[in-house]
């Protein structure tokens, strides 16, 4: 998942964004409402981590200015403020989840999940992707070629993702190190042909037709 992090404690930010990633979503990071707002409201995210408490435009005014605008990616509120009434405001902002600091990691990327989950369920997100006999469950997060199940890591498995939602189209270096590795420049690193050399083996070898095709002086492209 493609994922925005409006945090304003640069430790808490630290951890959430170190977990994240390490699960193989792509994080970006606002530390003000303000620029938390301007990035929601101009990139498509699949979902966003939202402090309750920030400095200039607060959480709440940040979510319920998503909602007006009839913005409904899922939300998961962050927040100090434990008691019914603060979880019930934020509710009726437009949150999707609610949880409350301290907290351990794990119930966040699970929670983070269930409304991802709930929000494709919804909408017009596939939660299921196909190009030829390749498959890939993005709630199951299990992927298959024909009858042969594929192990994927965490960054494996987002780049087949961003690569099947692409499907038929060739997708550039700068288009992948943005969307799957966070970089919005290219440090000329061989990261990318590293992984994909990974996943070609893990999705090609031992079947008749490749999927995955280099595109010289272009990218790469996936499809039969």
């Amino acid at each position: 998942m493609r994922i925005l992090l409006v945090e304003d404690d640069p430790h808490t930010a630290s951890f959430i964004a170190k977990g994240l990633r390490e699960d193989g979503h792509a994080v970006d990071q606002a530390d003000t409402g303000r620029d938390g707002l301007f990035m929601a409201t101009t990139e498509p995210y699949d979902a966003v981590v939202l402090d309750r408490m920030l400095p200039g435009v607060d959480g709440l005014a940040l979510l319920k200015t998503l909602r007006g605008a009839g913005n409904k990616v899922p939300v998961l509120l962050l927040t100090a403020l434990g008691d019914v009434d603060h979880r019930v405001e934020g509710l009726r902002a437009g949150a999707d989840d609610y949880l409350v600091k301290p907290f351990a990691y794990s119930e966040l990327s699970a929670r983070l999940d269930s409304i991802a989950r709930r929000g494709s369920s919804g909408g017009s997100e596939p939660v299921k992707l196909r190009v030829a006999d390749l498959q890939l469950d993005l709630l199951s997060r299990e992927a298959r070629r024909g009858d042969k199940r594929i192990e994927l890591q965490p960054r494996e498995f987002r780049l087949l993702e961003y690569m099947m939602k692409q499907a038929g189209r060739v997708v550039t270096r700068t288009m992948l190190l943005e969307a799957v590795w966070d970089y919005h420049f290219d440090p000329q690193t061989n990261v990318i042909d590293v992984h994909i050399s990974r996943l070609r083996q893990k999705i090609d070898a031992g079947f008749p037709k490749p999927l995955l095709h280099t595109v010289r002086g272009a990218g790469y492209r996936l499809g039969a």
